[in-house]
């Protein structure tokens, strides 16, 4: 049955949420998730990544072995699909941004589609060209797409983003801020409209963002955002946020509970690298 609070998205695409363990915590056990690094270009620098640092041990979003071309993604996604039936889910997530590589990405997903209509697809983005591509991901039939958004104050926008590189030009502090937040809600607001299911991931920064995050959820829940991550820091070697403390495991769950009355938590999210298998 559907949610009246999502009355414009189409049964069947509420129902792909059933093969996308991101969405839905039930089919954890049930499906398989691919994530394919095939977009290592990323156009704004946080000051918690650090997209060099890789190690076979370490499990944190950015993270990868290597870069894909897509002819070798759809190489590794047929193999994958051979050996493992569940695999329900084909995820691009970087290791820079989904966008970014905006062909590289879009040629992925066009080869698999022709080689299974029936996988689900989903993005991931800092969503700075999220309203420069949203009708392009809506053609392509793509129904999930993931936007880290940390603050909706660019005040405190310009403290975790170093710099932004936006059609040519760089932008450093609040005028970098501001405008990685307009494209954001632009994109997320077109997407919403069209029926496409948006989770929001916030890293959860303390004393940086962390009082300001219930503002967050309500801003995207005004823009028919369909369910909110916050996810802890994972302090990155070499990044600017590497020796900021981790919130607590209690810390989160509070700030959970204080958001869950704005949207649906996710509660158990892995924070995965951008090659998971599995």
């Amino acid at each position: 049955m559907k949610n009246p609070c999502f009355s414009n998205i189409p049964l069947h695409i509420l129902e792909q949420t059933q093969k996308h363990p991101c969405y839905s915590v039930e089919v954890h056990q049930q499906f398989a998730v691919m994530h394919l690094p095939v977009a290592p270009t990323c156009n704004i620098q946080c000051n918690y990544c650090n997209r060099s640092f890789d190690c076979i041990n370490e499990n944190r979003p950015g993270v990868t072995s290597e870069s894909l071309t897509p002819a070798l993604a759809v190489e590794n996604f047929r193999s994958v699909k051979g050996k493992i039936a569940e695999l329900g889910v084909v995820g691009i997530a970087g290791p820079g941004d989904a966008l970014a590589d905006w062909q590289q990405t879009k040629e992925t997903i066009e080869q698999i589609q022709k080689i299974d209509p029936d996988i689900v697809f989903c993005l991931s983005t800092n969503g700075l060209l999220l309203a420069k591509y949203a009708p392009e991901i809506i053609q392509l039939g793509i129904h999930h797409v993931t936007v880290t958004i940390n603050a909706v104050n660019p005040r405190i926008g310009a403290q975790i983003y170093k710099f932004v590189l936006y059609e040519g030009q760089k932008y450093e502090g609040l005028e970098a801020a501001q405008l990685l937040y307009e494209q954001q809600l632009a994109g997320i607001e077109y997407l919403a409209a069209h029926g496409v299911l948006i989770k929001i991931n916030i890293v959860m920064l303390k004393g940086i963002n962390d009082q300001h995050i219930p503002d967050v959820v309500k801003k995207m829940k005004e823009l028919g955002a369909f369910i909110i991550n916050i996810i802890p820091l994972i302090p990155a070697p070499g990044s600017s946020f590497a020796e900021n403390l981790q919130v607590s495991e209690q810390e989160i769950n509070e700030m959970r509970k204080r958001c869950q009355l704005g949207r649906r938590q996710v509660r158990d999210c892995g924070q995965c690298r951008v090659d998971k298998v599995g």
